[in-house]
């Protein structure tokens, strides 16, 4: 896990630079439920982590149950006023463009904020208000060091205000298929291509036991 740190460290540290201060205020039908345990993954593997996450069906899941497809990973909250629509909206506008021979090949994974809050019965209803395929799309929540752990991995910044908002950086984040960052889209409302560009070429690659 320490050379995980410091692979990610890095990463961290180039995104905060892109990042400006306006971005604070940007299924894979989950998991078979006989998972064997999980093979070793690279060091910059986001599936080395072993948390357990609580899904909007109430299933508990460990991140490494999302191997084997190319995974897109954005952090949300529920009650998000402002920047997580727009993250969420740029994740379907992904979806819609990708190609429906590849589009049941990638899953759509977004892991709240909001501990206390986002509870799995707020979450599926969260889901089910913005009409995400549940056969594609997978929503987490998780304990708050958890949430930190895994925002710190993905080089992803907030905070908690005092109306229970978040502020928060506006990441979308393509894993390949053993949990390595491969991509990072970061801002709202961006370009997309390069995106599309990633998850197909990732999709393409020979998958790594």
């Amino acid at each position: 896990m320490k050379s995980l740190w410091l692979f990610l460290a890095a990463a961290s540290s180039l995104l905060n630079a892109a990042e400006t201060a306006s971005s604070l205020p940007a299924k894979v039908t989950c998991c078979t439920t006989n998972a064997s345990a999980p093979g070793p993954f690279s060091d910059a593997s986001l599936y080395q982590i072993d948390s357990t996450w609580t899904s909007a069906t109430g299933k508990k899941l460990r991140m490494s149950e999302f191997k084997g497809q190319v995974q897109i990973v954005t952090m949300f909250f529920a009650r998000c006023e402002f920047a997580c629509p727009i993250l969420i909206h740029d994740m379907k506008r992904i979806e819609a463009a990708l190609p429906a021979t590849l589009r049941t090949n990638v899953g759509f994974l977004l892991v709240s904020f909001d501990s206390e809050r986002d509870t799995p019965e707020a979450l599926r209803a969260y889901g089910q208000r913005v009409e995400l395929d549940p056969e594609r799309w997978t929503l987490l929540r998780g304990s708050q060091d958890d949430v930190l752990e895994l925002a710190a991995l993905l080089g992803i910044k907030f905070k908690k205000d005092s109306r229970g908002q978040f502020a928060h950086s506006n990441v979308i984040t393509i894993l390949n298929s053993t949990g390595e960052i491969v991509f990072q889209q970061i801002g709202l409302n961006q370009d997309i291509q390069p995106t599309l560009k990633a998850i197909t070429t990732t999709a393409s690659e020979p998958k790594r036991p």
